[in-house]
């Protein structure tokens, strides 16, 4: 092992408690959901409410523990608040999600960079194929 992949593991063993609980938090299929129909626009809580079926408390419940791991971010216009992907790291994590289910590196909002394609993916996923997949995950 060289000096410099030492130094990569040593970095990713003291990064490994923030990866945990960042898995701990997408566990949840109810998180995932939420997070997979804000990743291309913003939603206000009742569209999310609407679109998913997830009823308060529930949703309030599930957007505050996204936030609080700072993986949405919230914007207010009058009375209501709209829900959006938080910054590049959680694209990035959305980013790999789509990559892992979908076979897709797929771009998640504007600031995402268009990912290289890939030769051996057989078929390309999309957001409606990845909100199946975390809907049967629900059950």
């Amino acid at each position: 092992m060289t000096n410099d992949q030492a130094a990569a593991m040593e970095r990713l063993k003291e990064k490994a408690p923030e990866a945990a609980e960042l898995l701990r938090q997408l566990a949840n299929a109810n998180r995932l959901l939420i997070l997979c129909h804000i990743a291309e626009e913003e939603r206000s809580v009742g569209q999310l409410e609407a679109d998913l079926g997830i009823k308060q408390p529930a949703l309030s419940q599930q957007l505050a523990e996204l936030r609080q791991y700072g993986l949405v971010k919230t914007r207010r216009q009058s009375r209501s608040i709209f829900y959006s992907i938080a910054d590049d790291r959680a694209q990035a994590v959305m980013g790999m999600l789509y990559e892992i289910f979908c076979g897709d590196a797929k771009a998640v909002g504007a600031r995402a960079a268009a990912p290289a394609p890939r030769t051996s993916t057989p078929a390309r996923g999309d957001t409606a194929q990845f909100a199946r997949i975390t809907a049967v995950a629900r059950r």
